[in-house]
């Protein structure tokens, strides 16, 4: 009965859906979302992105403002690193973790700098899977007699324009120069005439905006980027895109369970520059004992690819499981995300995957799989 009242809930849909049908794509259920899987096909899109531009309606992820006099400090204590290094128009990609240092989500702040009365100004930026659950994690444990909180993740749409040639095109439509932006830099601007917030960011390995407008605007620069020659592209692209820079998917490679020092992420943990915060304790033995397992990656040695849930083997015994997998599109190979003990996730160490009964070998390679050269650091 539970399954049957479940499938009578519709997917929401964007506000560019419509647009996406009229381009006849294929769509998927996401996170509670109908998203187009793919327009063109995955390859085609994935080429158009690592080589020219590609776009994405992101508009299902969650986007929170926030506003507060005390607004950093508060979240430092929410998130494993040091926000109050951050200057106005910069941002921190970070996880929100719990008690035990598991991810309840990966986010990126965007900090904005604060108003002529002092009140501190971001923008947050989460999973559209993870939207729900992250609001509640945020209004439990920010005092919110000081900070404003605003859920604008229906009332706005996000675009990601991504590729080499992606920001010399988005140029054409905004008044501002985007070229002294860095990565992770952001910033307010008129975009068609009206207010944009636009971010260089992206989850592709390419440089590249992501951009967020109200939906009449959204649906304009849609339009005018299909004029522009820029590919609409899926979900489908979208993850090989990612898994070839090596970037977590939550749910997937990341979730409330693992540590971000489990997951490769320690660049995020900033212990020596900040005080307390949620999960501390749990990093700091785990930075002091080590962790007993880690996220590797994997290349494939034959054309078999590892995907989500394959068990990985060594010596015939599991030890692991893959995470995330897919073949390649630009390196023509299968590669994998998975966890295995830490004394088994040296570069160079030989192991093996379960794949439909059969064993066939993988190597520990170093990530990401593939770092593009147009990209800004």
């Amino acid at each position: 009965m539970a399954n049957q009242t479940q499938s009578t809930i519709p997917s929401a849909r964007t506000p560019l859906y419509p647009l996406a049908q009229q381009l006849k794509a294929r769509f998927t259920e996401f996170g509670g979302w109908e998203m187009p899987v793919q327009f063109s096909g995955i390859t085609s899109e994935h080429e158009a992105v690592r080589n020219a531009a590609g776009m994405f309606d992101i508009s299902h992820m969650g986007k929170f403002t926030l506003q507060g006099r005390n607004l950093v400090s508060q979240l430092q204590n929410l998130v494993p690193s040091d926000l109050s290094r951050l200057q106005p128009g910069q941002a921190q990609y970070t996880v929100l973790l719990n008690s035990e240092a598991g991810i309840i989500d990966d986010i990126i702040f965007y900090y904005q700098g604060e108003t002529t009365s002092g009140e501190q100004r971001g923008v947050l930026i989460v999973n559209a899977a993870t939207t729900n659950k992250d609001k509640t994690w945020l209004l439990q444990n920010l005092d919110t007699k000081e900070i404003n909180f605003q859920d604008l993740s229906p009332e706005k749409v996000l675009i990601a324009v991504q590729g080499p040639e992606a920001v010399e095109t988005l140029q054409s439509l905004v008044e501002a120069d985007l070229t002294p932006i860095k990565a992770f830099g952001h910033l307010e601007a008129t975009l068609l005439g009206k207010p944009a917030f636009l971010a260089r960011t992206g989850y592709t390995g390419e440089d590249g905006f992501e951009v967020m407008v109200d939906p009449e605007i959204g649906i304009q620069l849609w339009e005018n980027l299909v004029k522009l020659g820029v590919q609409p592209c899926g979900l489908g692209a979208r993850d090989t895109l990612r898994l070839e820079a090596a970037m977590a998917l939550y749910g997937q490679d990341i979730d409330d369970n693992t540590t971000p020092l489990e997951a490769g992420l320690g660049w995020l943990v900033h212990l020596d520059t900040k005080g307390e915060f949620i999960g501390r304790s749990v990093l700091e033995q785990q930075k002091t004992g080590g962790v007993k397992r880690r996220l590797v990656g994997l290349q494939m040695q034959r054309r078999n690819i590892a995907r989500h849930g394959y068990p990985i083997l060594s010596a015939g015994k599991v030890v692991g499981e893959v995470t995330s997998g897919t073949l390649s599109p630009t390196l023509g190979y299968p590669v994998a995300l998975a966890y295995v003990p830490t004394e088994l996730a040296t570069i160079g160490q030989q192991l093996d995957v379960e794949i439909r009964g059969k064993t066939y070998p993988g190597v520990v390679v170093k990530r990401p799989f593939y770092r593009s050269k147009s990209r800004l650091n």
